[in-house]
């Protein structure tokens, strides 16, 4: 758990704030229903579920105060430019809020399943008592409210056994029927959620992911039943049911203990969920605003490795390094928002992406875009482009640090572009405000074609670099992980050449992957007592490498070396 924590970046001190948080909920809810006289004849009836079943509901009420928190982008985004003062640790908790939506999901996942076993248990045991045989303490309670005058404890009023009973109980009843429907559409939320079905069926996680809206509608009147039922604050003062259920015959009779009366607990989760709900409907209605301004493509370049660039324009846009948009093209679907990094920089009149086509919806885009046609497209025949954005990710502290390590793979590039090229327009401008000296660029490619669409970019910044004596400011190195014999044999032959057959780059295409230890160490070897920031956009193995030489590098001296992991996560 620990490592799965640190590899995502998210501080261990607030995981263990959350955790305890849990745990307490947990143990105080299900001590509140498990030791007062309150509710004393509840637990005859229904035994321990009944605090097993409220405990976990209020945690499940805690957890879904926090789910919709770490999605509201918009929000993100604002306290993120107003920590900008602070350390950059900040920041980075709040750019791993996918991690903890996914930690509060499973969380919600968890206590679902007590939840919902604890209350199988009591559906049965209410169903059963009503069917009990007269002259025990549980058949007196479950009898109560057939008569005038007197409240019901046990909310199944009819004399239907089970199974029979218990179906009658999920479909007709409020809190079973809410509970089934919410359940379902948890079930389908986590399943299509996984890995494999968001990379390959995104449409099915997008479409199945809004069940959010029946999760919460059925979340916030489940409880409305009030099935749960403990005696009054009334009928306590003056039936001790500690003392009056060894005498349960007598009730009601002169000198005896009064009949109890019970009332069902008011609704609670609303109150913990109407917060997150209204800031999360006021983040819909900005994204619904800012989808609305005109969005203009100025032009799409195709490139190679299946991938192309949308450069388009929008009034009042404005963007840092690194950052991302949701795009929606309702030629294509006039419901799904994509997320795509932002490949200009700044100080460009326009913004850009890369697109590859890995999908129905990047293919329904490319055929949009007249990509697959072979002659030139007008302007006017480009599909409209709704976007949202731009948000913030961790690549915006890049110019925070005065030595980098940018690390990509493949498309992966992609928010390292949007960094190089402000450097390079900064560079032709002003240097010397410039607090970032040192960038390490790695970027990791399966095919040779991967690199065209990039090389040109990273020419400029070579040639440039060079004319102001400055080459070593940017080292970078490029790693083919992925060739054949005949290619290998052709890149023998050319490699004393002065330009890379492959870039045409000074610098030389490498083959396999890097020995990141060594990466590491020679790094920190050459900038002593300096906080390096190391930015990863790429896969999850890669991910855990580089944290894991993140910290083996970093030395327990507060004055030595450190190396900070970033990586992006949307």
């Amino acid at each position: 758990m620990g490592n799965w924590v640190e590899n995502e970046g998210l501080s261990i001190f607030v995981v263990l704030v959350w955790l305890g948080l849990n745990v307490f909920l947990f143990w105080w809810y299900y001590l509140a229903y498990d030791i007062p006289p309150k509710f004393f004849y509840t637990r005859v009836l229904l035994g321990r579920a009944l605090a097993l079943a409220r405990a976990p509901a209020a945690c499940l009420n805690f957890n879904c105060m926090l789910i919709l928190l770490p999605v509201c982008r918009n929000l993100l985004s604002f306290l993120r430019g107003s920590s900008a003062c602070c350390s950059t640790r900040v920041r980075r908790q709040l750019d791993r809020n996918l991690t903890f939506h996914k930690m509060v999901a499973w969380m919600i996942a968890l206590h679902t399943a007590i939840h919902t076993i604890a209350h199988l248990f009591n559906v049965e045991w209410s169903v059963q008592a009503r069917l009990e045989e007269k002259g025990t303490l549980a058949a007196v309670l479950s009898g109560l409210g057939d008569n005038p005058h007197e409240s019901y404890i046990n909310f199944y009023r009819k004399t239907i056994g089970n199974p029979v009973g218990g179906l009658y109980v999920a479909f007709t009843y409020l809190a079973g029927l809410t509970g089934v429907i919410i359940t379902l559409a948890l079930i389908l939320i986590i399943t299509s959620s996984t890995k494999t079905i968001r990379r390959s069926y995104f449409e099915v996680f997008w479409y199945t992911h809004h069940l959010f809206v029946i999760f919460f509608i059925g979340l916030v009147i489940h409880g409305a039943g009030r099935i749960v039922r403990g005696q009054t604050a009334e009928s306590l003062a003056e039936h001790n049911p500690e003392i009056c259920y060894k005498n349960f015959t007598h009730w009601g009779k002169k000198g005896a203990c009064p009949i109890p009366q019970f009332a069902g607990n008011p609704p609670m989760t609303w109150k913990w969920v109407v917060g997150p709900m209204f800031l999360y409907l006021c983040e819909r209605l900005v994204r619904l605003w800012r989808s609305q301004q005109k969005v203009v493509i100025t032009k799409v370049v195709i490139h190679p490795f299946k991938t192309i660039e949308v450069q388009m324009m929008k009034k009042g846009f404005k963007m840092e390094v690194g950052q991302y948009i949701f795009v929606k093209c309702p030629a294509v679907s006039k419901l799904e928002w994509h997320p795509f990094t932002l490949t200009s920089a700044p100080e460009e009149d326009y913004f850009s992406i890369h697109v590859r086509i890995v999908g129905d919806w990047t293919e329904g885009l490319f055929n949009a875009c007249g990509c697959d046609k072979q002659e030139f497209q007008e302007a006017w025949k480009l599909p409209k482009i709704a976007v949202d954005g731009p948000f913030g990710t961790a690549s915006e502290d890049v110019f925070s640090y005065e030595t980098v390590m940018l690390v990509g793979a493949g498309i992966g590039v992609t928010p390292f572009a949007s960094v190089l090229k402000s450097v390079w327009y900064k560079y032709c401008h002003d240097a010397t405000n410039l607090k970032l000296k040192k960038i390490y660029f790695y970027w990791l490619c399966r095919d040779t074609h991967a690199f065209e669409w990039f090389a040109d970019l990273l020419q400029s910044l070579e040639a440039q670099m060079q004319e102001r004596n400055n080459a070593e400011f940017l080292s970078y190195n490029i790693y083919l992980t992925g060739w054949d014999e005949s290619q290998a044999t052709h890149f023998v032959m050319h490699h004393e050449e002065e330009k890379d057959v492959i870039t045409g780059l000074k610098q030389k295409t490498l083959y396999g992957r890097p020995n990141w230890e060594n990466e590491f160490k020679t790094i920190a070897g050459q900038h002593p007592g300096s906080r390096i920031g190391v930015f990863l956009c790429g896969p999850e193995g890669l991910a855990d490498t580089l944290n894991k030489q993140s910290i083996s590098n970093s030395e327990a001296d507060p004055r030595g070396v450190h190396f900070i992991f970033n990586k992006e996560n949307f």
